[in-house]
């Protein structure tokens, strides 16, 4: 019996690293795309594409942390009031850090998601 090696070689797309970042501001024009899209591209690519298992998990773990922390800040903005300060600084994070990280893949260095949970 023979045994074939198939070695699968992974190929480097810094631009379909730097598209998979971008697509996380989707969630401000179509709600959940923020979401979808980048679990789509790193799904279908993560076998295939250099870093995109690394860069896919935090974008996705951003998405999922900036989900979590809106609907705690909705009750605190009843109880406390502070759950507005909440809101704004999540959708700050939600617009800087994709752009952050989108570049940091097009120059090939690893992304850096401050205050995520990691959940994947």
């Amino acid at each position: 019996m023979e045994v074939i090696s198939q070695t699968t070689t992974m190929r480097k797309d810094r631009q379909l690293l730097t598209a998979m970042h971008l697509t996380q501001l989707s969630s401000y024009f179509i709600g959940f795309g923020g979401l979808i899209i980048p679990l789509i591209i790193w799904l279908s690519t993560k076998n295939s594409v250099k870093d995109m298992d690394e860069h896919g998990r935090n974008a996705v773990n951003l998405q999922l942390s900036l989900i979590l922390y809106i609907i705690l800040s909705i009750p605190a903005i009843l109880l406390l009031g502070l759950g507005i300060l909440t809101l704004i600084g999540a959708a700050i994070l939600g617009f800087v850090l994709p752009i952050v990280n989108a570049v940091r893949a097009s120059n090939g260095e690893s992304p850096s998601y401050f205050l995520t949970i990691p959940f994947i």
